[in-house]
Order: structure tokens, then sequence, then C-alpha cells
């Protein structure tokens, strides 16, 4: 179909808030739920086609051209720098990076002191840019998965990780000790397909636009 348009999503925790959104602009994709191992839903009728790849590699796909548009996280494009358009903050995913450390550090630990500092996370180019900026030294250790242990174990000091809830650094005794940033899901755009397929693009942004906003008010209503 030569106007069909294929949008990649993330596996994960944004998954299912983010087929909300586009069930509720009118672009119902929720049969992905019925088999967690589809990785294409075809919506021939919207001329539309959904790809459900990790959360990490929604970029790439877009960028090289796979996907027209994706779903994907301030913190995955901030650390990626791919060369894509970002023309919508989506509002969901909402979580935000911190730096955490063990609480019986906490007492004793005072962070406009630090000179150098020894940090794990999934997040390097982020947590490097974020204390070089605050004249900091940093030795960073990349890590991919339960980043909660690092200290636990004297692999790192600290670790800068996405929280929620913040449940799973108590579980683990860490406390958080500075915010890096907010993090939320972004509407991300291939730059060749804004111009090819411009059209059905700048529909589907606008629909987006239309129905974010909405979220938004109904959110406000409830407050």
């Amino acid at each position: 179909m030569k106007d069909r348009i294929t949008i990649a999503l993330p596996k994960g925790r944004v998954l299912k808030e983010a087929i909300g959104l586009f069930g509720k602009a009118g672009m119902d994709c929720s049969a992905i739920l019925e088999d967690p191992r589809r990785l294409i839903t075809e919506r021939e009728d919207l001329g539309l086609r959904f790809l459900v790849v990790r959360d990490q590699d929604v970029p790439t796909y877009v960028e090289y051209g796979a996907a027209d548009l994706g779903v994907a996280g301030r913190d995955v494009l901030l650390e990626q720098g791919k060369d894509l358009y970002e023309p919508l903050d989506l509002g969901i995913g909402y979580c935000r990076m911190v730096v955490a450390e063990p609480a019986e550090m906490v007492k004793e630990d005072d962070p406009s002191q630090w000179s150098h500092i020894r940090v794990a996370t999934k997040y390097p180019r982020i947590t490097e840019r974020y204390f070089l900026n605050k004249g900091i030294q940093v030795e960073v250790i990349r890590l991919y998965g339960s980043i909660e242990l690092a200290p636990l174990v004297g692999l790192s000091e600290r670790i800068v990780d996405l929280v929620s809830t913040g449940e799973t650094l108590r579980k683990n005794g860490l406390v958080e000790v500075e915010e890096i940033m907010e993090v939320t899901s972004r509407l991300i755009a291939n730059r060749a397909s804004l111009k090819m397929n411009y059209r059905r693009v700048k529909e589907i942004l606008e629909v987006l636009e239309k129905t974010v906003k909405e979220m938004k008010d109904d959110k406000a209503l409830e407050l």
C-alpha cells in the first residue's frame, strides 16, 4: 500500500499506554495484546502497520526507514542521539531519571562536595554529560540490568536509573539523592517519511495532538 504508514511501538511498560493512546485517536491496534509474540499488526483498513520492538530499538527502526513513525522515551532518544524528528510529547510512560545511593551513605554524604564518583547505569552518555556539566569527574560503569545491585556489592558507589514509584530503590536499600530529568515518551518520525508521506504523517500527528490535549484536559478536571 503506497500510503501505508508503519509505526514502531516499544515493548514493556509503555506498550499498553501507547496502544490506549492510539486507540483513543481512532487507530486501534489492541490486537497486539492478544498475542505477546505478535511482532507485526496490520490495519489495512486504516493504512497502518504496527511493529512491536525493544524500546531501545525503536529509534533505529525509524532512523533507517523501516518505520515511518515510532514511540520512544526521552531517555532513549537522548542516550542514542539519532537523527530524528520529534514532533510531539505524548505524555505517556512518565518516570524520572535519578541518582541514587545506599541509605547508609546519605547521612554523611553531600552531593555539592562530590569531585570524583563511580556510577553504574544503562545510560552512560546521559550520566557522563550530567556530571561533567556539574564539574564532577565520573567513572561510568555500563550495565544492562539489575542496576540496583551495583552499590550493594561494591561495583559502584551510586547508580543512575529510571524510577516510577521508587519502590525498587527502597526494597534494595537505596535512596534518591538527585533528579536528572523527567521522562515521557515522544512521537518520533523518519525525516524522509515526512517529505514522501507528508499528508498521511500530518494527519496522524494532528489527531494524536488532539487526543493528547484531550487526555491532559481530562486529567486536569479529575484533579
